[in-house]
């Protein structure tokens, strides 16, 4: 199974309900840190990592010698990364997403393609968990191409959880595209209620299976309840807004280790996940 772990704001507890939810099912696991712009899970697992892979997108090289500037790779880049105007081009490898065309479309063949390195994919084992997590290169702007190296660690055949980037823009659609379910984790507030309807309606685009978790209950209102109500999302646990779970996560400490009562309710909350799977699975073979 893989379970995406994502949210369409930062700061609800996205990491919290990913790490925790991972340790508390005392089993073989696979955490995965997709929110590679500033991966945190480590820092709750005090996981070093044991290996290290460089991740590149490839980028065009242009042979001026061959080139006759008549401007087809800069007609065909749809991001301007190879720009041609009746000169020479101009590379802009920060803007390029390493699609290759520019490189089909030349008649000249005058453009090779060479890797420029985005980030790093880490692993390490802790206890019964395989963790991999990203780390971008500072001052990179793009951040799939290094999930996408990420999920290359997926294993379907076995229990994924995937923290995933915050908001609803390329990152967060890269990490949770192909899940078998996505939990969208949001707090009782006007800006979780704003941002949790921007993720519902992103990943009912992408026609995945998903449901809420609430962090924070008791912190606002009602509304992130009623919206839930009215549009027929499962709330599938509630987190209550607990000063000993802020003290845990402030000290890079486990919210188990803090409130062990809550360990029975995440391994509800993957037993719920897990039932959702199946009835989705079975209305999609009753089509």
């Amino acid at each position: 199974m893989i379970l995406a772990i994502a949210s369409g704001k930062g700061g609800t507890g996205k990491t919290t309900v990913a790490v925790n939810l991972a340790v508390a099912l005392d089993q073989p696991v696979r955490l995965l840190d997709c929110d590679v712009e500033e991966p945190n899970c480590h820092v709750f697992l005090d996981a070093d990592a044991e290996t290290s892979e460089a991740i590149g997108v490839p980028i065009p090289v242009v042979d001026e010698e061959k080139c006759t500037a008549c401007g087809a790779c800069g007609e065909m880049c749809q991001y301007n990364a190879i720009v041609s105007l009746k000169t020479k081009p101009l590379v802009f490898p920060e803007l390029c997403h390493g699609c290759g065309g520019c490189a089909r479309v030349c008649p000249e063949g005058a453009i090779t393609e060479q890797d420029r390195t985005v980030g790093v994919v880490e692993t390490a084992g802790v206890g019964q968990m395989a963790f991999v997590q990203g780390r971008l290169q500072l001052g990179e702007p793009m951040s799939p191409p290094l999930i996408r190296g990420v999920k290359r660690h997926l294993r379907p055949d076995e229990i994924n959880v995937m923290d995933c980037p915050p908001g609803t823009a390329c990152p967060m659609i890269t990490a949770v595209r192909g899940a078998d379910f996505v939990l969208l984790v949001t707090e009782p507030t006007p800006f979780g209620l704003h941002d949790l309807s921007l993720a519902v309606e992103t990943v009912r685009l992408l026609e995945l299976p998903f449901g809420v978790v609430v962090n924070r209950v008791g912190v606002g209102d009602n509304r992130v309840h009623a919206y839930c109500r009215d549009e027929n999302v499962p709330i599938l646990m509630e987190i209550p807004n607990d000063r000993r779970i802020a003290e845990a996560y402030s000290r890079g400490e486990l919210v188990l280790d803090a409130v062990p009562d809550l360990r029975a309710g995440f391994v509800r909350l993957f037993e719920a996940v897990e039932q959702a799977v199946r009835d989705h699975a079975a209305a999609r073979e009753g089509l």
